[in-house]
Order: structure tokens, then C-alpha cells, then sequence
């Protein structure tokens, strides 16, 4: 494990330069020069219609980060990655935790209201937790130079994922082991953030490929409100594998695994332990006719001790999933599959914050259908229905509608509408809270799906070959979401209730300029506003706000530079407008980062985080995320 002072990584960094030797560095300058325009527009995506297809024709609001901008950004964990994507909102609230949503609903801590409305994906693997719909950030772990790109889609996803792909889906997609061969040592130091990265990687056989990694990595402490030290520090090891067949028989088989563990410190308390551990397989087989049959199949487990808030809880997932895409006719492509999960969880909570039963398994089945109709040689729609089995809430439809116009290759014209849900979950239905010894606060055995319809309008314009931006319109009608609720007659406990409903709508735009063969400008804009209401009948506890504290607006600018034949330099500027209820001031960031091909082999960088201001605030009750800086070596061998 990490320790909180790492005085020979610099010492480390200069004694290795003088004896490097090995074959040239497998990530050098030309693949971390920027894809051109054109090349970003064929960047081959899957996750709006679970089938590849170049982004350019996309009919949703998607945004994909490279794996070249991963890599130029210096950025050490997923949650900072994320930030490169415009139409996410990512808000750090201590050295470990973050809250990450799409179009709103943040959620707010002091309601036990949480961000759930986002489906996260590991190649394939879903890593929200169905205990509360959400996501631990701090528990997901993926090596930066490993991931290939990330698919941030913006709206809803559920006829394809499921339930809680209700306002987006979050899709990483890590190489292929034949892409990370030899090794790499990769160590980053800094006042705030460090990280230490080994992996390998070869072949056994033709076609056979393989890498393994170990990783640590480690943050300080971030500062309360009144300045002190927050006591937050956190380190988390981790180690893993991927193996990849890629037969001559038009089939890849995928194996791969990961393990890790990490300690959470916690002010006047006992660290927080995390660990947990997957392994995933699956199998692509591509037919002659265009035809595509995979078939998937993980273990998921998450173990989390925290004595001196919730208790302890761990969490066993096993999932199976089958899909097969094939034309029927010349005009259409059918995608049809279905899948089968299984979540085991025991939880022991505390005196005061329990569950009742303390464990249960849910199991939960689906089966999806999707046609995709070429209309013209311009138009095409797209019908989708997933069918969904949830242990709480029974049998679900999740429809969706999307048709676009293409009338040349540079514009693309497209619009959706959805039905999304989140589904019930063991916090909805079984938790208990105690003050002293009266019951305060009780799940409810009748709460239902929050429900989702969504309406959605877009556009994707390339004008000429060094200009292109993307322009997404949407309204969400919103309807049974969560309220707290009086128990008749007695007051007390309090009961989740269905009775809060509304609607949010805004404006997605971004786009890219090549101002120069070795620059790029990327600019974005975000503009939301929302409108919510109690029903007939609720108590209208703690006011709307308890759904989320959501900024009006925000935008961002990005510059990406090649200069000269060896160095890269990117910046990042970031503003996000003030957060209403309760209030917390706008603000304003930039993230720079310099790398440098010293040696064909070895490439430093020097990264700057929040670099405007000493610290800043980013969400209610959150900690103050200092500036920070990090010195960087990669050496591949």
C-alpha cells in the first residue's frame, strides 16, 4: 500500500533515463497526435445501438472520449477522466468520492438522496450497485493507458441496458491485450495525487495475446469548509489481467479479471475498508453474412467496513448476457438478446441504520428486441422494446423511438423519444433508521419505479474537413420519483414515498476546430432547467431540493497542441454556474498538462489540476479540492 510521502519517486525517475534500452515507445507522439475530424467522425461506437457504427451517424447524444485525450490529460482516475466529457457533470466531494450525473438529479446526501440515474459500464459490465442505483466511484479502478475510449451518452439508454439507464449511460472500453505489448512502468508524483503502474504484456501463441498489470494509487487529504485538514486520505492497490484469442475462425474470446483493495481514511473514525474482485468472459463470433452472435458472462464481488456510519455490507453479482444481430432483409438489422443477473448481498448495518431482511438475492431477467429500418438511403429508424423482470416491481416495458435523417454525409438530423425506470431497490424497500430507540425512518413495501419519458432532438453538422459540432435538444417528463412521506395518523416513521414529479429540459452543444494541422480547439456549452412538484397528498418534506442541486449551466474549453516533433500540450478550462439549493458559488477551473518524448522509450509530463484557485468548493457539504500538480514518467520496454 501507498504511503503519504513518496520522496524516492523523483530520486527513481532520473536514475532510471540514463540506462533505458528496449524497442521504441509503444505510445509514441504520432498516436498521441489528435485524431483529425474526419477521424473522429468514423470512430467506431456501440453503445446507443449495441452494434458498431461510426459516430458520425449516432442518433443520440453521445460524446466520446479518445483514448489519446485520456492520455494527454494527465488525469489519474475515472471520475477526472469523465470531466473531458461535455455533456457530464462531475463534482468531487472529498479525496475519495464523487457524484457524476447527466442532465441533473444529483441527488442530495442530507435527504439520503443519491445520484442513480446513470448506468456505468466496464467493457460490458455493469458496475452500479442495486443496493441504492448507484455508483462507488472510488471502486472503480481502470489503468488511463489501457482504456481505448469512453462512450458518454446523454439520455436515456433503458431499451437497450435496462433499468437506471434512465439519464445516461457511461460505457469503458479497454484495448485489446494485442494493442499493450511489452512492458511499462508508469509513476506519477505530486503534492496531492500519485500513482504507481507495472504491467506486461506478450503473446503465448498466434492470435493468443496477454497483458497483466499492478497498480497503486493514493490521494492526500482535501480541507474542510474552515481550512483544517479533512482527514481524508485514501490509497487503493489493485491488480489484473486480460487475455484475448483472436481466432482465424472470425471469433475473439475475452478473459479478464480484476482485484483490489483499498483504505479510506475518515475524520475521528476508523478507516473504511473496501475490496473486491471479477472476472469476465466472453465470446464474439462474426458470421460471413454481417451477422454478429456474442455472449458474455462475469462475477462481480464489492465488500465495503465502515463501523462507524453504515456498518459492513458485501455483494456477490453473477450475470449472463446473449446477443445476436443479423439482417433480415437488405433495409434492416435486427438486434434481439437477452440476459440473466443474479445480486447477493448481506448487510450488517448499525444500531442506528439497518436493514430488514439484512440480505436477500435478487434476480433479474430481460429480453430486448431492436430493428434498425433503412426508410430511404437517407432515412432511418430505429424501434427497440426490452422487456425487464425486476424482484421488486414485476414485468417492465422500456420502448424506445429514434429516427434520423442523413441527406448527406456531413449533417446528420436525428430525434428519440423513451421510457426509462429505476427500479426499487433494498434502500427503497428495506432500510430502517433509528434516533435513540424511536424508528425515524422506514423503506416502504409499496414503492414503486421511478419512470422516465424523454424527448429528445439533435443534430451532427462536419460543414468542411476541420469543423464539426454536435447540437442536442431534450425534455424529460419525469414522474413517481422518490419523496419522504408521514406514516398516517402516527407522523412517525418517516416513508419513502412515490409522490414528486416534474420535468427538466435544456441544450447540449459542442464542437472542434483544427485551427492548425497541430491544433485543435474543442469548446462546449450546457444549459438546463428543471421543474419539480410534490403531488396531491405528500407532506412536501425538505422541498424539491432533495433531488439534486443542479447547476443552470456550464461550458468548457479545450486546446490541444503538438509542438514541435516530441512534446504535446493540452489545457483544460472549465466553468460551472452556481448550484441553487443550497446555494454554492460558480466557479471556475483550468487543468494543464505538458508531456515530453524525451527518449524513444520514456515520455515525461507534468500535470496541473484546479489550477485557478488554491481550493474550491463543488458541491453542498462537500470538502475544498486544492490546486494540485503531478511530475509523470512513462517508460515502456
Amino acid at each position: 500500500m501507498m504511503h503519504r510521502r513518496r520522496n524516492g519517486v523523483g530520486a527513481l525517475i532520473i536514475s532510471v533515463i540514463p540506462v533505458l534500452s528496449g524497442p521504441a515507445f509503444a505510445q509514441s507522439l504520432e498516436e498521441l497526435k489528435q485524431l483529425s475530424i474526419d477521424q473522429l467522425a468514423t470512430v467506431e461506437i456501440t453503445s446507443v445501438t449495441k452494434t458498431a457504427g461510426p459516430l458520425s451517424d449516432a442518433p443520440a447524444s453521445v460524446y466520446v472520449i479518445t483514448h489519446d485525450d485520456i492520455v494527454r490529460s494527465g488525469a489519474l482516475s475515472v471520475p477526472e477522466i469523465l470531466r473531458l466529457a461535455p455533456n457530464l457533470q462531475v463534482d468531487q466531494t472529498s479525496a475519495s468520492q464523487y457524484i457524476v450525473t447527466a442532465r441533473g438529479l444529483s441527488g442530495n446526501t442530507q435527504a439520503q438522496n443519491f445520484a442513480n440515474k446513470l448506468l456505468v459500464l466496464i467493457d460490458g459490465r455493469s458496475v452500479y450497485t442495486p443496493l441504492f442505483s448507484g455508483v462507488y466511484w472510488d471502486m472503480q479502478g481502470v489503468v488511463p493507458a489501457d482504456i481505448d475510449r469512453i462512450e458518454v451518452i446523454s439520455g436515456p439508454g433503458a431499451t437497450l441496458w435496462g433499468a437506471n439507464a434512465v439519464n445516461g449511460v457511461i460505457n469503458i472500453v479497454t484495448r485489446n491485450s494485442a494493442a499493450t505489448q511489452g512492458g511499462l512502468v508508469d509513476i506519477r508524483t505530486g503534492n496531492f495525487a500519485q500513482s504507481l503502474t507495472f504491467q506486461q504484456g506478450g503473446t503465448l501463441a498466434e492470435g493468443l495475446t496477454y497483458r497483466f498489470y499492478a497498480r497503486d494509487y493514493f490521494t492526500d487529504d482535501t480541507l474542510t469548509p474552515d481550512g483544517a485538514r479533512a482527514h481524508d486520505h485514501w490509497s487503493k492497490p489493485q491488480g489484473g489481467f486480460r487475455v484475448d484469442w483472436n481466432s482465424s475462425l472470425r471469433d475473439l474470446v475475452t478473459l479478464q479479471g480484476d482485484a483490489y483493495s483499498g483504505d479510506e481514511a475518515q475524520p475521528g473514525s476508523p478507516s473504511e475498508k473496501i475490496d473486491g474482485s471479477n472476472l469476465m468472459a466472453r465470446w464474439t463470433h462474426s458470421g460471413e453474412s454481417g451477422s454478429s452472435l456474442q455472449v458474455q458472462a462475469y462475477f462481480d464481488r464489492i465488500r465495503r467496513a465502515d463501523q462507524a456510519s453504515s456498518g459492513d455490507f458485501w455483494q456477490n453479482t453473477y450475470d449472463i448476457d446473449v446477443q445476436h444481430s443479423f439482417a433480415l432483409f437488405e433495409w434492416n438489422l435486427i438486434t434481439w438478446g437477452g440476459g440473466y443477473r443474479a445480486v447477493e448481498y448481506q448487510i450488517d448495518g448499525t444500531q442506528t441504520l439497518f436493514f430488514t431482511p439484512p440480505s436477500r438475492t435478487l434476480a433479474l431477467g430481460n429480453f430486448f428486441l431492436q430493428d434498425s429500418l433503412s426508410l430511404t438511403d437517407s432515412i432511418r429508424l430505429i424501434l427497440g422494446v426490452k422487456l425487464e423482470s425486476d424482484p421488486y416491481s414485476g414485468l417492465a416495458a422500456l420502448p424506445s423511438a429514434r429516427i434520423s435523417w442523413k441527406p448527406d454525409s456531413t449533417m446528420l438530423i436525428w430525434g428519440a423519444v423513451s421510457r426509462a425506470i429505476r427500479s426499487p431497490t433494498p434502500f427503497d424497500r428495506d432500510v430502517r433508521e433509528r434516533l435513540g430507540s424511536v424508528l425515524f425512518l422506514s423503506g416502504n413495501a409499496s414503492f414503486e419505479s421511478e419512470t422516465l419519458t424523454a424527448y429528445e432532438l439533435g443534430a451532427r453538422v462536419q460543414p468542411a474537413s476541420d469543423i464539426s459540432f454536435s447540437l442536442s435538444t431534450f425534455y424529460n417528463d419525469y414522474d413517481d420519483l422518490r419523496s419522504i412521506e408521514l406514516t398516517p395518523v402516527t407522523g412517525l416513521p418517516l416513508l419513502w414515498g412515490n409522490l414528486l414529479a416534474g420535468h427538466t429540459y435544456g441544450v447540449e452543444l459542442w464542437g472542434n476546430y483544427q485551427l492548425m494541422p497541430w491544433w485543435r480547439v474543442s469548446a462546449a456549452f450546457r444549459e438546463m432547467a428543471e421543474g419539480f412538484r410534490f403531488e396531491q397528498g405528500s407532506s412536501g418534506l425538505l422541498g424539491v431540493a432533495q433531488l439534486g442541486d443542479d447547476p443552470e449551466r456550464s461550458a468548457s474549453l479545450r486546446s490541444s497542441m503538438d509542438i514541435g516533433a516530441d512534446v504535446t500540450f493540452d489545457a483544460d478550462f472549465r466553468y460551472v454556474s452556481a448550484l441553487p439549493n443550497p446555494h454554492v458559488p460558480a466557479y471556475a477551473e483550468l487543468n494543464a498538462n505538458i508531456g515530453w518524448l524525451i527518449l524513444p522509450e520514456v515520455r515525461l509530463s507534468i500535470s496541473g489540476f484546479n489550477l485557478l484557485h488554491v481550493h474550491h468548493f463543488e458541491f453542498p457539504g462537500a470538502n475544498a479540492i486544492p490546486r494540485s500538480f503531478v511530475l509523470g514518467m512513462e517508460w515502456r520496454f
